[in-house]
């Protein structure tokens, strides 16, 4: 293991008058006031030591939850509640499997790893206070706690998750949005990006990290899942990449006839293998009890339900990938689009659509990920219960790079993706669907999807300022679509309150802002009469901006929408409340109305939405744009950023929702990229002794 020789002092920072040099003569850490951690770090170890440091600064009592649910512990640490997550993660073999990882790495890699767990241990030894009592009994923290975490959020989380038992349900309702776009489509000549993920708020695994890493060779900008060191979606000097949840297979189950103690298999009677493990409870009094675990492996992977007849299988792709956090950090350090393209190659990532743009003016589109090669069946063949008897079903290889779609540089000057297939990157299309084999992905188009094509189409050239501005967009492009149909039966079929309905709809600005009225009310009409099966027309990628379209059954709608007019006018008193009355943005003190909302409605600017609590019938975000960064590789770079939740979720520091202000108004804040900008803006910082 690496010894850490660090030693770290804080010094607050009053004024930066006197500091005027970029020259790095010991490793720092400057914090802005958004809690943005900027360092500058004499070398790459020592860059990835600070990180560690930064992210328990920000972050430690959740990291160390990670970790410990990670190493399938956390029973054992904080009770009866994490027993099923700590089964999932001994089942998936995902602490074993991180020791495998750790071993593989390369040299070099490993003293990076190492110095990232060394900056989150030093911090817990210098400040013990600042970490809840039961969150240190996980420590210390060691690498394999890095590539545990890894696995768990990516591969048993993203590809395959809890929610596969008893069946498929392959991905979270996780997402993002991606543009790129080439200098022929800007104002200013420049390639321009945008980074723009949606995924779950809260204190979990998804919460992104804003950070920016300096070292003598490398300019980096981004935001990485806490827990994990190498920025995974950023930008740099010379080029930046983003990434969105893809449409991609790399998990199935199987279904397997059991049969004598076993199960069926190319006509043979095969045994599984059984592993035994313990599982350790923490219970209220403080005494551990040991629970048996029982694992049992097909020639498909872990079983993961079973009953007297019958067992289900799991098999995930791209378990055989170490190097994924590696792949990430070289991605970053890109000079250059082959730079860029080398790493793309390695084929270590094992899932994400990576929407890329550089200075030179390349803009790209990857599906990338652990796609099997298989030898039978589309897309819904493979999403349901594959049958497990024969090998005809049992793949083992991956797709190389080369198989995979991939649109550079169309003639249209832009690419996007909502978590759309591939096929309508750009339009017109320049990949088929025909082309591929039929289970690479489906042949898709949703709303959100439509409406992100549409605003980029829609545009001549843009400013980054416009492009800011168009990722707020809240219109909703289900209404652009279906409102004229609705408002039309409700003319044969509406009654009083159909008719009042009407009223309010036909006033309505189509948009989610958070003053619009009528929103409400074609959301929750939308949501229960479940409009997204009960299309006249279906979708067809020959008319894209035209379908889905037509109400399939008209007088049902109508009557869905008179009895939501009628509970929300019993709700909140009147049928026209605005958006921003119900729909909020509420974390700890910080409360304000929300405006955008479910991509399902065709809203760009994507918001998810919780009961705020019990008996109020208002709505808090809880999912969503999170990390947002729109980019101008002009002459200086430009960039404009926001972490919408805030960029820490330790109870001493003041970051936990600071920023929901700007989102509740449309803004983003300039992003601080040269020391200058940096030292003006700072409010303390570290510095460390090495050796």
């Amino acid at each position: 293991m690496y010894t850490s020789r660090y030693t770290a002092f804080l010094i607050l920072i009053v004024s930066f008058t006197s500091c005027n040099s970029t020259s790095v003569d010991r490793t720092e850490i400057l914090w802005d006031e958004w809690g943005v951690p900027h360092i500058y770090a004499r070398n790459t170890t020592e860059l990835f030591y600070a990180t560690g440091w930064a992210q328990m600064e920000s972050h430690g009592n959740l990291i160390l939850r990670l970790y410990g649910e990670a190493r399938g512990r956390a029973a054992e640490y904080w009770g009866e509640r994490y027993i099923a997550s700590d089964r999932w993660i001994r089942t998936m073999g995902v602490p074993e499997r991180a020791g495998v990882w750790y071993e593989l790495q390369s040299d070099e890699f490993k003293k990076y790893l190492n110095a990232f767990t060394d900056g989150i241990n030093d911090y817990m030894d210098e400040n013990p206070g600042l970490i809840d009592e039961s969150m240190k009994r996980v420590l210390p923290v060691t690498p394999e706690d890095i590539l545990a975490h890894a696995q768990r959020v990516v591969h048993f989380t993203f590809i395959a998750n809890p929610a596969m038992v008893p069946a498929i349900q392959r991905h979270l309702s996780a997402g993002s949005n991606a543009w790129a776009i080439a200098p022929s489509r800007t104002e200013g000549g420049n390639t321009m990006l945008l980074i723009n993920p949606h995924l779950p708020w809260g204190e979990n695994f998804f919460r992104f990290y804003e950070i920016h890493q300096v070292t003598p060779d490398m300019n980096l900008y981004g935001a990485t899942l806490v827990g994990l060191p190498s920025i995974a979606l950023g930008f740099n000097q010379h080029l930046g990449w983003t990434h969105t949840v893809n449409t991609i297979d790399a998990a199935d189950t199987y279904i397997l006839t059991l049969s004598d103690g076993g199960y069926l298999f190319d006509g043979e009677i095969h045994r599984f293998e059984e592993i035994q493990d313990t599982i350790f409870v923490r219970e209220n009094n403080g005494s551990i009890r040991a629970d048996v675990l029982t694992i049992r492996k097909s020639v498909h992977g872990p079983v993961i339900v079973q009953d007297e007849t019958r067992a289900v299988a799991l098999r995930v792709a791209g378990l055989d990938a170490a190097f994924m956090i590696d792949q990430w950090w070289s991605m970053g350090r890109a000079r250059n689009l082959e730079d860029f393209k080398t790493q793309l190659k390695r084929m270590q990532l094992p899932m994400f659509t990576v929407m890329y743009t550089d200075r030179e003016g390349n803009i790209m589109h990857f599906f990338a990920g652990a796609v099997p090669v298989r030898e039978t069946g589309d897309w819904n063949f493979w999403q349901g219960l594959v049958p497990g008897d024969t090998p005809a079903t049992l793949w083992s290889d991956i797709h190389p790079f080369e198989d995979l779609p991939l649109v550079l540089n169309p003639p249209t000057g832009w690419l996007q993706n909502a978590n759309d297939p591939p096929w309508t990157t750009t339009f017109p299309l320049e990949i088929h669907p025909d082309d591929f084999p039929p289970y690479i992905a489906p042949v898709e188009f949703d709303f959100r999807a439509q409406q992100s094509a549409r605003l980029l189409m829609d545009s001549d050239t843009l400013s980054l300022d416009r492009l800011v501005e168009l990722k707020h967009s809240t219109r909703m492009k289900l209404a652009d679509r279906i409102l004229d149909d609705l408002l039309a039966a409700i003319d044969i079929y509406g009654g009083e309150t159909g008719k009042r309905a009407a009223a309010v709809l036909s006033e309505w600005d189509r948009k989610s802002d958070a003053d619009s009225r009528g929103a409400v009310l074609f959301a929750q009409w939308a949501q229960n009469y479940n409009i997204w099966l009960k299309f006249e027309t279906p979708l067809s990628l020959e008319r894209p901006f035209e379908t889905p379209a037509g109400l399939a059954d008209p007088q049902g709608a109508v009557h869905t929408l008179e009895s939501i007019a009628k509970a929300i006018e019993s709700t909140y008193d009147s049928v026209d409340v605005s958006w921003g009355e119900v729909y909020r943005l509420n974390i700890d003190d910080y409360d304000f109305p929300a405006n955008g909302g479910p991509g399902n409605l065709g809203i760009f600017r994507f918001l998810g939405f919780q009961p705020a609590s019990a008996g109020e019938n208002r709505y808090a975000a809880n999912f969503g744009d999170s990390f947002v960064a729109a980019v101008e590789f002009s002459s200086p770079l430009r960039a404009q950023v926001l972490t919408s939740y805030g960029n820490a979720t330790q109870h001493h520091l003041p970051h936990r929702g600071d920023q929901l202000e700007l989102l509740a108004n449309k803004q983003m804040r300039d992003a601080l990229l040269t020391r200058e900008e940096i030292e003006a803006n700072s409010v303390s910082r570290m510095l460390f002794n090495v050796y």
